[in-house]
């Protein structure tokens, strides 16, 4: 396999987990979208799952290009992971509109991302000890994850499925 191979591959795999969280954050209902019984409500786990793709296809989180609404600390599902180990002040809700645009944000960077850094080089970050091939590993499974959690929800809460998707090749991403 060719360091190409790996990164249509990597590529291909970035896009179908987006696809699937992009489905999930269009089919989400409404009443379900800021549920005020949920630890986590739908808009947050799917912000913090594009903010972490986000900040992680950078070289470096001094590199990341933020989205433009991007709010502080809205990013965290929990506590700060450093001391006094506050939970951020969450206010405003994103709404869908916004998730979906952030959605496409990310979704652009993902070629050029993937791209601009070598499979062997250090994952740009001194908290994550891997190269940026097992970086890009954990982005995916981190993603598809969070993208797990919120279709669980759908299904559960709405009895709405997602369809999987296994691959997505450029030719079949639509904007």
């Amino acid at each position: 396999m060719t360091p190409a191979d790996i990164g249509a591959s990597i590529l291909s795999q970035y896009r179908s987990a987006l696809a699937m969280i992009g489905t999930a954050i269009e089919s989400c209902p409404e009443d379900l979208w800021n549920h005020e019984g949920d630890v986590n409500r739908f808009w947050h786990i799917a912000y913090h799952a594009l903010f972490y793709t986000n900040l992680y296809l950078a070289p470096s989180e001094i590199q990341m290009q933020p989205w433009e609404k991007m709010r502080m600390g809205y990013n965290f599902l929990g506590p700060y992971p450093w001391p006094p180990h506050a939970r951020p002040e969450i206010g405003t809700p994103y709404t869908r509109e916004e998730i979906v645009e952030y959605h496409r944000f990310v979704s652009g960077l993902v070629a050029p991302l993937v791209a601009a850094v070598p499979m062997n080089a250090p994952s740009g970050f001194p908290w994550i000890p891997m190269n940026r091939f097992e970086l890009h590993l954990y982005t995916i499974r981190h993603l598809a994850h969070h993208a797990g959690q919120l279709i669980d929800r759908l299904r559960e809460r709405a009895q709405l499925s997602i369809n999987w998707v296994g691959m997505q090749s450029e030719a079949s991403v639509s904007d």
